[in-house]
């Protein structure tokens, strides 16, 4: 009885890692499949617009760029399927040059410049501080536009950022007090235990102060590009930008504009 019952179990584990064999081949399987029901990156491509809905020199509303950035940004606005057409890339780099990217939610702009805020001991605000140089991109993909502005970069006054922070939703200041952002955290739980104890000293009605590490910048351009995309991949591009010193041009391809700028269309 015992050697048949030990028969028994070694054929239920026999059993057993036989069907978990075939499971693992049948995943496998199902992951191939998904896998081949997925177009090649080479076939992946949207068609833009036709080549009769091209951006033109005709279609600036203004000879400066920043009135052509307000009338593209109020059509993003518009566009129910852009969730957040002030979010953009903001491109720093090192003083040697070692770059590197994210998303941020632009605040304001006008004829000055764009301006975000953030923590200045985040990686952005380290690089900013050694190398006052960035870039900005917005990719509006609905409308196949996209607005890439480079220029240099400084600190908003303090009144100007603590007048903001007093603006933005209570839990958002909280959360710029918890955050020593971009420092490696253990884990969830010591921001939770730091919110829930910046929560229970503010309460509801305190006002909450602004940290001495958070503020915000200022991006003064001296190159806005205005890209618009078309299915044949001849895209349209026309950037605006402030000339070199001493730069001679050629005034049948690079124009002038309004307040010192110049443009040009530039090859896709």
């Amino acid at each position: 009885m015992f050697a048949s019952g030990l028969v028994i179990i070694q054929r239920a584990k026999g059993i057993q890692t036989f069907a978990g064999q075939l499971k693992n081949l049948v995943d496998r399987r199902n992951t191939s499949r998904m896998a081949s029901n997925s177009p090649p990156l080479s076939d992946m491509r949207r068609a833009y617009n036709s080549t009769n809905q091209f951006f033109d020199e005709a279609d600036l509303v203004s000879k400066e760029p920043f009135g052509n950035f307000r009338h593209w940004f109020e059509a993003a606005s518009k566009q129910s399927s852009i969730l957040e057409p002030n979010s953009m890339a903001l491109a720093t780099a090192t003083k040697d040059g070692k770059p590197s990217v994210r998303m941020v939610l632009l605040k304001e702009f006008n004829e000055n410049g764009f301006k975000f805020f953030t923590n200045f001991c985040s990686r952005k605000g380290k690089e900013l501080t050694e190398n006052p140089r960035a870039s900005l991109l917005f990719f509006w993909e609905p409308l196949h536009r996209q607005v890439r502005i480079e220029g240099t970069v400084t600190e908003l006054s303090e009144e100007e950022a603590t007048n903001y922070f007093r603006t933005r939703p209570r839990m958002s200041q909280i959360g710029a007090n918890v955050s020593n952002q971009s420092d490696v955290v253990k884990d969830r739980s010591v921001l939770e235990a730091k919110r829930l104890a910046l929560l229970e000293e503010y309460g509801e009605t305190k006002s909450i102060p602004k940290p001495q590490h958070w503020g915000g910048y200022l991006l003064k351009p001296h190159s806005m590009e205005f890209w618009q995309g078309q299915t044949d991949r001849l895209h349209d591009r026309i950037v605006f930008r402030r000339l070199l010193p001493n730069e001679v041009v050629d005034p049948n391809v690079t124009k002038a504009g309004t307040d010192g700028w110049f443009y040009e269309r530039l090859y896709p």
